[in-house]
Formats: C-alpha cells, structure tokens, sequence
C-alpha cells in the first residue's frame, strides 16, 4: 500500500510540474515566441537544406541509372583506336557475364524532314539489342531486327518528345520521315524517359548502326555498349575487358575493374586487327596522334554501375554538410534557450522560495524547468518542420530538385530536443538550489 501511495504521490507531483511548466511558458508570451523562433529556424534550416541536397542526389542517381543497369561503356578517345562490328559481336563469347553488346555510332546536328517541317537532330545508331541493353521499352509499334541491321534498312524508332511532337500524340507508327535526303520508315516509339534522362534519348531518333555509319560516310566505330547479367558480373567482366584492350592500346588504359585483381580461367584475349597505317603527320612522328600528350587516355572502359555509386557517395556527402551548416543555426537556438532560462530563473526567484517553502522539493523545480526548455524545442520542432517543408515546396516549384525526407526530419528533432534539454539542464538547476530563504528575499 506504502508503495501505491509513493506512486501515486510521484504522479501528482509530475502532473503539477507539468502544469506550472505550461504557465511558465504563457506567462511571458514574447519572451517564449523569440525562444520558439530560434529553434525553429534552425529545424526549418536543416529540413529545407536537406531535403534539397536530398533531391539533388535522388536526380543525380536516377539520371545515371536511366542510362542502364550493369551497363558497361567501352569508347575510343583516339582516332587511331576503332573497332568494327564483329568485334562488338564476339565480346558475349568471350567475355564472361557479358549477355547483350551493340556498337553504337552518333551524328549530330542530321538534317530531318517531316512533311514540310525541316529540322536537325541528333541520331544514335545501335543494334537490335538496344532496348535490353538500356532497359527502354518499346511504347508503339516495335523496334528494328538484326534483319534490318543486317541490310541497311530505312527504318527508324522515335525517342518519346519526338514522336510526341509530330502528331500532337498520335502514334506516328508506319509514316515515313525523311533522313539526310533518304525515306525512313518509323517502326517504333520509345517510352518515355523523364526530362534530362537517358542521355535525352527522349529528344533523339535511333536507327540501325549501319544506317547511321552511312550517314555518318565512316566505317570507324568508336564506342561499344556492353550489358551483363548482374553487378558481380559487371565487375568480373571490367576485369576481362581491361586485359582485352590493354593490348589493343599498348600500355594500361582507363579502366576500373572494381577489384583491381585479374580472374583466373579467362577467356583467351580477343584477337584485334591491328590499325591501319596513317599517313605520317610533320607535326607528329609516325603520323599517330600522341592522346597522352593532352592528358587524356586512347580507351576508357567505364561501368555504370560505379558512376551511380560514386555519384550517390559524393551527393551524400554534400547532403551531410548541408545539414551539419544548417544545424549550426540550432545550436544557437539551444543556447537562446539557455539565455531566456536563466533570465526567467532570476525573474521568478519569488515562485521559486515560495514553492520551496510550501514544501516541493530540489527535483520537482528541476523537472519543471526542464519541462518548459522541452516544451519550448517541442513546439521550435512542429514549427519548424512546417516551415521547412513550405521551403522545399516553394523550391520545388522553380525546377530545383527538392523533397522532405524523413532522415532530415529525424536528425532536425534529435538535435532540437537535445539541445532543449542541454541547454535547459544548466537553468533547471540553477532553480533548484535556490535555498527557500535566499529567493523569498529577492522576491
């Protein structure tokens, strides 16, 4: 019973705690809203900064992996550095996990008519494979076969804003566009990519890569898109490649095998035509242009995969710091919050003797005046978030990337409330150790 009773004391003196901690903060109302500010500036700081370091990564990543999944990008830097077909054809049996392969040829600026709309466009010419390789789906109509690769065919698939645009959203499927003089059947549409994704393939025309070297009036082919299995897969198969082409560029390339360590039981290296012989240059000996004097490497071989890790590391980072400036902001509301409460203990010294002498102890006038600072970083937290969130909002709307994320969210609080607490400790106890005498007299 003894027991029950101390409980149920212990209750009571809580809930009185409480309640003079609620009057506390409505009793000087201006001095709580500047304390409330503090805090909430702070929390409205680090939930806006981080929300838009946040979205500025979540758009950076996504922008890397429209490109591809397990993607792997080998391309030449060098003139004198080409590949041809049959290669790109081999590499799936000669390198392990490498499933899909296509060379891929650009040409820019490719006069185009629509009827009576001229216009100039930019065209990727790759294999029947792409769409694997890429992981885009077809949204009207079909992509090209290896039979239309095979023979040159005048057909083309339409990046989505470009078929989007031709009849006002109508599937232009089956009509014909005439490229650099030539009719193109249009045999496909492309799903939509989103707004500065997939290399803007949704702005682009693809066509058969030997279509696109005719245009182009070359045979050289300068970048080969590989596509394996899985993320394992990628890196056995970066390993592979670099030991493939170190002896096509003569010396060591830019390559980033993951690992950094050669696989036992690979496939024997990919035999390679040797270039043909240039013209010798009076500029440079031998006729071959020197890459390396300009700093740059003749092949690189680049995983996709490792661009989005990277990027997503570096944007984390970036995210971090954002937050860690922005909480500096409540570091000072903690200390406001120590300020105001060590003035509203000097100012309520009579309360304070008053309580004592009828009889509340050392630990009920720290619990309320910890009660109030916790409080106050309550109240500093809902606003801030609310202010915060509007933030991001408002940002969202001019273009920029921008989300409320939870993580933010949750760091805002924790440092508020701690610092609540932190800086309320000091004041609270300052209270407590008033001796009943002493603050009857300064009341």
């Amino acid at each position: 019973m003894q027991s029950k009773g101390n409980i149920s004391s212990l209750l009571i003196r809580l809930k009185f705690s409480a309640m003079m901690a609620l009057d506390g903060i409505g009793s000087n109302l201006l001095r709580t809203f500047l304390t409330v500010l503090g805090i909430s500036i702070g929390v409205a700081a680090v939930v806006s900064l981080m929300g838009i370091g946040e979205g500025a990564r979540k758009s950076i990543v996504s922008q890397f992996e429209s490109l591809g999944e397990n993607v792997i990008v080998i391309k030449s830097n060098a003139e004198n550095i080409t590949f041809d077909a049959k290669e790109a054809e081999e590499i799936p049996s000669r390198v392990t996990g490498i499933q899909y392969t296509t060379p891929v040829v650009y040409t820019q600026d490719t006069p185009i008519r629509w009827r009576r709309d001229e216009s100039k466009m930019n065209i990727v010419g790759v294999n029947e494979q792409y769409p694997q390789i890429k992981d885009h789906k077809v949204l009207s109509g079909n992509f090209f076969t290896s039979l239309h690769v095979k023979q040159r065919s005048p057909v083309v698939v339409l990046g989505y804003n470009v078929a989007n645009n031709l009849l006002n959203g109508r599937s232009p499927v089956g009509q014909t566009l005439k490229i650099d003089g030539i009719n193109y059947r249009i045999v496909g549409v492309l799903a939509e990519k989103g707004k500065d994704k997939g290399d803007g393939i949704d702005d682009k025309i693809v066509i058969p890569y030997t279509s696109a070297l005719k245009i182009a009036n070359t045979k050289d082919i300068l970048e080969i898109w590989a596509k394996s299995n899985s993320s394992d897969d990628a890196e056995l198969a970066m390993v592979q490649l670099g030991r493939i082409y170190q002896r096509k560029v003569g010396i060591g390339s830019n390559i980033r095998p993951g690992n950094g360590q050669e696989e036992e039981g690979m496939e024997p290296d990919m035999p390679m035509e040797e270039p043909m012989p240039e013209e010798p240059s009076p500029e440079v000996p031998g006729g071959k242009e020197n890459v390396f004097e300009k700093g740059e490497e003749p092949l690189t071989i680049t995983s996709l995969n490792n661009l989005v890790k990277e990027a997503d590391q570096a944007n984390r980072i970036m995210t971090v710091l954002l937050g860690g400036i922005a909480a500096v902001s409540l570091l000072v509301g903690g200390i406001g919050i120590m300020n105001i409460m060590l003035v509203a203990v000097t100012e309520r010294t009579g309360e304070i003797g008053v309580r004592r002498a009828l009889g509340a102890k050392k630990e009920d006038l720290l619990i309320q005046f910890l009660l109030e600072a916790v409080y106050v970083s309550i109240i500093g937290c809902v606003v801030g978030i609310i202010l915060g969130a509007w933030a991001v909002t408002i940002v969202s709307k001019y273009g920029l990337s921008a989300i409320v994320s939870f993580e933010s969210i949750r760091i805002a609080v924790f440092v508020a409330l701690s610092s609540g607490l932190l800086f309320g400790v000091y004041p609270a106890i300052n209270a407590s150790n008033l001796p009943p005498v002493e603050a009857l007299k300064r009341q």
